[in-house]
């Protein structure tokens, strides 16, 4: 009997056949660890191992099926699977074509809430430095929740009671399903492009981890992250806590509640006012008072009420000082007077006409008074000025004398007739 031989191709064909056809391996529950996971970025398709303590097996994971999946798998991961055991044609390959998956343990939905919450606090998204300040005063409210939910109805109502000269912008959009995180992400950005708002209030009602998962979403975190206007996020209950209620500038436990802290009383604010008020007429008054006692001790002072006595106690006073003043003068003048007197005597007597009355002569050559015969010589003509005239003469000889004996010199003159 001879052996049937078959290609590679053929042995891996049947066996992928007997392993389809077997009703057990088609849908199958698989539990284990994941290792040498691999996130194909052209095709978007998982590549991993599952393992546990004594075996370890191939598995698949296409971009159909991991679409749907609300965390990221990672290594270390412990998974339950479904789908179905098979063969790889080519490389004859046994593995796991993995349809659905579920962290072991903890929910899906729980570890993707962890995964990209920690994500986001990596990049500082719920940084308290980051948050924005809520407005005083806003006027323009805007408001993005379901419009059939009872969310908006209490919003409003509180806004009415609280704040009633502020504006509601409403923007309605789905807050559950696949469409609602878009319509939400896309809301805020329209409020902040457009600049609808002053402050705006995102959330919904309560529900379960499944109806508020859209607020869960990393699209709605980052809208919201990246918002210039203020964002109070209010979704669920107070034991509810979403991505949303992190990166927003300010988490309320309810929309009513976020409501509340929208806006402020205006009652409260009315009597603030009336208080100011109050406390300006009061200052105003004092200070009218103030003034008034002041204008009353000016209308009883000396001044005002005797004015004719102070008039003539500073005409008194003005006379004395003239008198003082032209005292002083006459006493300066005299003084000065006498002064001059003194100079004008002791000036004529220095006067060279005095001198020339006594006997004197006063010589001169060529306009400059000599006092010595040293520069005259014979033949000089000089000019003597006597105290009645002047003598024009020729000097025919010139004799020193002593200066010892005699303070003269003396010359011998001839007078030109």
């Amino acid at each position: 009997m001879s052996a049937h031989i078959l290609t590679v191709t053929q042995l891996n064909t049947y066996v992928k056949s007997v392993l389809d056809s077997d009703k057990n391996l088609y849908n199958v529950f698989v539990c284990g660890e994941i290792s040498n996971f691999t996130n194909h970025y052209r095709t978007g398709h998982f590549y991993m191992t599952l393992k546990d303590e004594g075996a370890s097996v191939r598995a698949v994971m296409f971009k159909s099926s991991n679409s749907r999946l609300r965390f990221m798998p990672e290594n270390g991961m412990k998974v339950v699977t479904r789908g179905r055991a098979s063969v790889y044609e080519r490389d004859g390959q046994y593995q796991l074509y993995i349809d659905d998956m579920q962290p072991d343990g903890a929910g899906a939905l729980s570890a993707a809430f962890e995964q990209l919450k920690s994500k986001l606090a990596a990049e500082g998204l719920f940084d308290d430095s980051r948050k924005k300040p809520l407005p005083k005063l806003p006027m323009r409210i805007g408001v993005i929740t379901s419009p059939t939910g009872a969310a908006v109805r209490d919003i409003i109502t509180v806004l009415g009671r609280r704040f009633p000269m502020s504006r509601v912008i409403f923007h309605p959009v789905q807050v559950q399903g696949e469409s609602a995180a878009p319509q939400i992400s896309a809301a805020v950005e329209r409020f902040n492009r457009e600049g609808l708002a002053d402050v705006l209030i995102v959330g919904r009602g309560g529900g379960s981890l499944e109806e508020l998962w859209a607020f869960n979403e990393e699209i709605v975190a980052r809208a919201v992250a990246a918002s210039a206007i203020p964002v109070i996020s209010a979704v669920g209950h107070e034991t509810d806590f979403t991505i949303c209620d992190f990166v927003a500038d300010l988490r309320a436990p309810t929309p009513s509640a976020a409501a509340e802290l929208a806006v402020p009383d205006a009652v409260e604010q009315y009597a603030f006012l009336n208080g100011l008020l109050f406390r300006c007429r009061r200052a105003m008054e004092n200070d009218f008072s103030a003034k008034r006692a002041h204008l009353k001790s000016l209308q009883m002072s000396r001044g005002l009420t005797s004015a004719s006595a102070l008039l003539e106690s500073r005409r008194l006073l003005l006379d004395k000082l003239s008198f003082s003043l032209e005292s002083s003068i006459t006493a300066t003048i005299s003084s000065g007077k006498g002064g001059i007197n003194y100079l004008a005597g002791k000036l004529d007597s220095l006067s060279p006409l005095k001198v020339l009355g006594r006997g004197y002569a006063i010589a001169s050559k060529d306009g400059s008074i000599i006092s010595g015969v040293k520069p005259i010589s014979k033949g000089d003509a000089l000019s003597i000025r006597l105290s009645d005239g002047s003598l024009d003469c020729t000097v025919d000889s010139v004799e020193f004398v002593d200066s010892v004996k005699s303070a003269d010199s003396v010359g011998s003159v001839k007078e030109e007739m």
